[in-house]
């Protein structure tokens, strides 16, 4: 695990500069930090209401007495896409878009609990209750 984030925080930034050379080669430099700029506050604008309205979802399932279990996905999934969004590029923008935009959030949380439940299945995960 540790070998697959170091080799990420050695490619991700090389990736990032490549792209920026190769968008500021088209549409000029300027254009890329501009571009930049809007993408990352439209990008944390979203994330706040998306997760305003999972904090607000996640409270009123509790007060009826259920487990927000869904909402702490896609809390966690929001928070994520926030980070990713918050760091400038345009490949961290757009993996922070799947993560915060609520139709591509769906697919990537059913896949998250999918992973959960098949460690949970084979032992890795154990749930205990209280």
């Amino acid at each position: 695990m540790l070998r697959w984030l170091f080799l990420l925080l050695l490619i991700l930034p090389a990736s990032e500069i490549g792209v920026f050379l190769w968008v500021g080669g088209i549409i000029g430099p300027w254009w890329v930090v501009l571009l930049i700029l809007f993408t990352g506050a439209v990008g944390v604008t979203i994330a706040r209401i998306q997760g305003m309205e999972t904090w607000n979802r996640a409270r009123m399932i509790m007060n009826q007495g259920q487990a927000p279990t869904e909402q702490i996905i896609d809390g966690v999934c929001i928070f994520i896409g926030a980070v990713f969004l918050f760091s400038p590029g345009f490949i961290t923008d757009t993996v922070g878009f799947v993560f915060v935009l609520p139709i591509t959030r769906r697919p990537l949380k059913r896949f998250i609990f999918n992973v959960i439940k098949r460690k949970m299945d084979n032992g890795t995960i154990i749930y205990r209750k209280w």
